[in-house]
């Protein structure tokens, strides 16, 4: 029963998708939602992006086995990244009426970097996307009891999402984010209210988590401990800013208005409620504590899971899964998305300049269906890893590619091509080094990475001035 009543909500949800996409016309509507988005949307389509699979599932396994310190990448640094994209970014980059956020980098320092940074981007949704795949696949393996194995879960929550974002786009993502945030808003807070009456109140929730210092926020203070906290906190504060699916709602928007004010509010309300997940796993350790204490050393990503099946009414099931699944499908409708329009208005138009916008849409649509396929692919083969450092790693290549020539071309006037170039070699080339080395253990590489793209961008923009500055001083000097 609880099977069925999941897949008629897939069902509704695709329908409702295939509704909106009758607004796509063109590339812009397809990309963008043709920059028509009000506030109130941008706020839900930002929110429902960051709230995945890991949230759900990752960070309350992370939480209690290691306390806030452990999840301080996500949702604190995730939060903080839509803050940060509001702030300082979205309205820079709004004015400039692009399609994809390597435009930006082909205006700024041209193709190469756009080439370079769209292949960039486009690898981090690898372990973005297969991690939702992956949540979709435990979901139907846990609800069927079995029947439906992970891999195949894994192919039908694909083709669940694809149905209605190969047609619909942004537009069709926009509309479902929009419905599937109030349900898992509205589900997951009326399963936090009903777990804390069934582990005895709220406040003994509150109390356990004290006694056993899963509050405990700060690293202890040493040099390795600190540059690793540091680190975490970074990899998706920052390493988020350059990704196309933020970009996306970003440009979306009516007016610069909604484009800055949506990502912070957004952020503001995803570190508030990804609490909500992190609440009801410590109630599971009071509700059913030997059953806790075995997933706890099996998979800690099934405890959630495990206490609505078992130890809640059939009502509070339907509320828990139809909130995780809009969580899931809200993320993952967004990061099949984004990497399609980036490879199709990035990269593929350098070996096939723009045609007519109606073969430019086809060719988006055709890119969104080879894409998943290649993703659920990937899922299927990292069957096991946890959800948690599927997402985490995704966004260190960024960090350390993207970053900084985004930052430095928006605010510091000074930087070039070359600069930009050498960031970007610099920060890949240091960060492998450290992650295929003993010294990855030591001092971070997604850290080493980004301060060594910075290096490069300030060798490489102001090196050459400074020989040529000293070059013609000394020709100066000659002359005289």
């Amino acid at each position: 029963m609880l099977l069925t009543l999941v897949v008629f909500y897939l069902l509704i949800t695709i329908a409702i998708g295939l509704w909106a996409a009758k607004r796509v016309k063109t590339t812009a509507d397809f990309a963008i939602a043709g920059r028509h988005l009000p506030l109130v949307m941008i706020v839900t389509t930002t929110f429902a992006t960051w709230f995945g699979s890991e949230t759900v599932l990752g960070i309350p396994a992370k939480f209690v086995n290691g306390g806030l310190g452990s999840v301080v990448e996500d949702p604190f640094g995730a939060g903080t990244c839509l803050i940060l994209v509001g702030l300082f970014f979205a309205a820079k980059l709004y004015k400039m009426t692009l399609l994809t956020i390597s435009d930006y980098y082909r205006e700024r320092y041209g193709r190469v970097v756009e080439v370079v940074c769209s292949l960039i981007i486009i690898l981090s949704y690898l372990g973005w996307v297969s991690a939702q795949v992956t949540a979709l696949g435990l979901v139907f393996n846990l609800l069927s009891g079995g029947a439906i194995t992970p891999a195949m879960g894994m192919i039908i929550g694909t083709i669940s999402i694809l149905a209605y974002t190969l047609f619909g786009g942004m537009w069709s993502v926009a509309v479902t984010d929009f419905i599937q945030m109030i349900i898992l808003v509205s589900g997951l807070f009326i399963l936090a209210v009903f777990a804390g009456n069934m582990a005895g109140g709220a406040d003994k929730v509150v109390a356990l988590a004290v006694s056993k210092d899963l509050f405990r926020f700060w690293p202890e203070p040493s040099f390795q401990q600190v540059v690793f906290f540091i680190a975490a906190s970074v990899t998706m504060m920052l390493g988020s800013i350059p990704q196309q699916d933020v970009f996306q709602r970003v440009m979306s928007a009516k007016d610069v208005s909604a484009a800055t004010k949506g990502p912070v509010i957004g952020g503001v309300c995803y570190i508030l409620f990804a609490f909500v997940p992190m609440f009801l796993v410590t109630s599971a350790l009071i509700i059913m504590p030997e059953q806790t204490a075995v997933l706890l050393k099996d998979d800690p990503q099934k405890i959630l899971p495990t206490l609505v099946l078992e130890k809640m009414p059939f009502i509070m099931q339907v509320l828990f899964f139809g909130a995780l699944l809009s969580a899931i499908k809200s993320t993952a409708s967004a990061t099949l998305l984004a990497p399609s329009v980036t490879f199709v208005e990035n990269i593929w138009r350098q070996f096939y300049p723009r045609q007519s916008d109606k073969h430019e849409l086809r060719s988006m649509r055709i890119a969104v269906l080879v894409f998943s396929a290649f993703v659920c692919a990937y899922a299927i083969s990292l069957q096991g890893k946890p959800i948690y450092e599927m997402v985490s790693g995704a966004y260190q290549v960024t960090l350390v590619g993207a970053v900084v020539p985004l930052a430095a071309g928006l605010y510091w006037k000074r930087a070039t091509t070359q600069g930009a170039i050498f960031s970007i070699v610099l920060g890949l080339v240091s960060w492998i080094i450290l992650l295929a080395t003993p010294a990855g253990e030591f001092f971070p590489a997604q850290l080493a990475g980004l301060l060594m793209s910075a290096l490069g961008m300030l060798v490489g923009s102001l090196g050459p001035q400074a020989i040529a500055n000293a070059h013609g001083s000394h020709h100066k000097l000659l002359g005289t």
